[in-house]
């Protein structure tokens, strides 16, 4: 039995993924370290909260004494590093947060690990032989594209907002880490993911949540911004094998092949819900979409190209966005199910 560090564990992905990562690894125990900021939440966890491999530890990874404190604590033999400020609006009106999270907060994970395994750059100490640093970042890091192209693993960097800058710092830390030191690295870059409990703010619960309300459903310009959608479990699928059998110093980017412009969303969850929870009007939810003034920086389309992951690990996604939404759509309605007693 090992332990491994996963970061932002009770947040979206990281709540998903430790589940999904215990369920299939029984020779592992998990110690989830989050902050529990707005986007965190215990309860993401409540299935198993009485699981004897799964401990979770309240802090902060920009707090250098508490990480030191938890690799000694549990002998720390891995990290699946998720923890992240992640909202793009939040990093245009706050971006201190960003900058100290996503970059001082890698930096200090990296450089821990690097104190507690290694004894000089390139030697592990013995019992760490296999010990490794797993990153997970976004495509937004490439910056925007055109109506054609793809993003690959050598796609030039060039993020476009405070939070995808921030990413991108973390990323190069980490490949700094792989070259410098010889740390055993993987960075996995991911586009969109939606499914279950992710947090309200983002676009697809924020579009179900007004809908049932009554309310304006807001999308921002005119709604032909594009983005690659990957349904959570499959990005968590994704993670778990380039953790197990990614190449030391490799990047493998991880998406759907999904690609949808956000008011072909939101029209698309409308269609679902008039179908699973009709208005008493007998109107279409659609009605309440409503356009508002575009965000700064909006990147127009984000693409991936999965093939590396594809070709070499064997991953493939198992829902397309069709299916994928309808699953996602089932679990908010029950999430909302007192907002449906007034519908």
């Amino acid at each position: 039995m090992s332990n491994i560090l996963v970061t932002g564990g009770c947040g979206f992905i990281g709540s998903n993924f430790i589940i999904h990562f215990l369920n299939n690894n029984p020779n592992k125990s998990i110690i989830n370290v989050d902050a529990l900021t707005y986007a965190g939440d215990v309860l993401n966890l409540f299935e198993i909260s009485d699981n004897s491999r799964y401990i979770f530890e309240k802090g902060d990874i920009c707090n250098r004494d508490f990480i030191d404190q938890l690799f000694s604590k549990y002998d720390i033999r891995d990290v699946i590093h998720l923890a992240a400020e992640s909202h793009v609006d939040n990093s245009i009106t706050n971006p201190d947060a960003f900058m100290q999270t996503n970059i001082m907060g890698t930096f200090n994970l990296l450089d821990v690990a690097k104190k507690y395994w290694m004894i000089s750059a390139g030697n592990y100490k013995e019992e760490y032989i296999n010990s490794r640093f797993h990153h997970v970042s976004t495509d937004e890091v490439y910056g925007t594209l055109g109506e054609k192209g793809l993003f690959h693993e050598t796609t030039a960097y060039a993020p476009n907002s405070p939070y995808s800058a921030s990413k991108a710092s973390s990323d190069f830390i980490v490949r700094s880490y792989h070259h410098t030191y010889g740390m055993n690295v993987v960075t996995t870059n991911c586009s969109n993911n939606y499914g279950p409990k992710q947090h309200d703010e983002k676009l697809i619960p924020v579009i179900i949540r007004k809908a049932l309300s009554g309310e304006n459903i807001p999308i921002y310009g005119n709604g032909k911004n594009i983005r690659d959608w990957l349904y959570v479990l499959d990005h968590c699928k994704g993670i778990e094998l380039a953790f197990k059998k990614g190449i030391s110093g490799e990047t493998y980017n991880i998406g759907g092949r999904n690609e949808r412009t956000n008011i072909y969303i939101a029209e698309k969850i409308c269609e679902i819900l008039d179908q699973k929870v009709p208005l008493n009007s007998g109107k279409s939810y659609a009605e309440q979409i409503s356009y508002v003034t575009d965000r700064a920086g909006h990147d127009f389309r984000y693409a991936i190209d999965a093939t590396k992951i594809e070709n070499d690990l064997g991953w493939k996604a198992d829902e397309n966005f069709e299916t994928g939404i309808e699953l996602t759509v089932d679990w908010y309605l029950n999430k909302y199910k007192s907002i449906l007693e007034t519908v």
